[in-house]
């Protein structure tokens, strides 16, 4: 169990990572953008952390107060999480 969320985790923020750079380079292009809506959903459900490190990386959306806050906390909720499953306190460890 702990091993299929870890990798919904990994394969969540690979996504928003992608996403984030996909993003930046449309915006640069003037092209067709991703919606914010859509940033927020994968950084919520699973990719916080490659939300916030695509964000960082690709200097996307750094003047949004919401995102930089907004990703940070969930980059640090995510790592709490990976962390707390990979402990033996964690009830889903066998």
């Amino acid at each position: 169990m702990v091993n299929v969320i870890l990798i919904f985790i990994l394969l969540m923020s690979v996504s928003a990572f992608f996403l984030m750079g996909y993003d930046k380079s449309q915006a640069k292009k003037k092209g067709q953008r991703v919606p914010e809506k859509t940033l927020w959903t994968f950084a919520i459900f699973g990719g916080g952390i490659g939300a916030y490190l695509g964000m960082q990386l690709f200097h996307h959306k750094t003047k949004h107060t919401n995102f930089r806050v907004g990703f940070l906390m969930l980059l640090i909720l995510y790592i709490f999480l990976i962390v707390w499953l990979l402990t033996d306190n964690s009830p889903l460890v066998f």
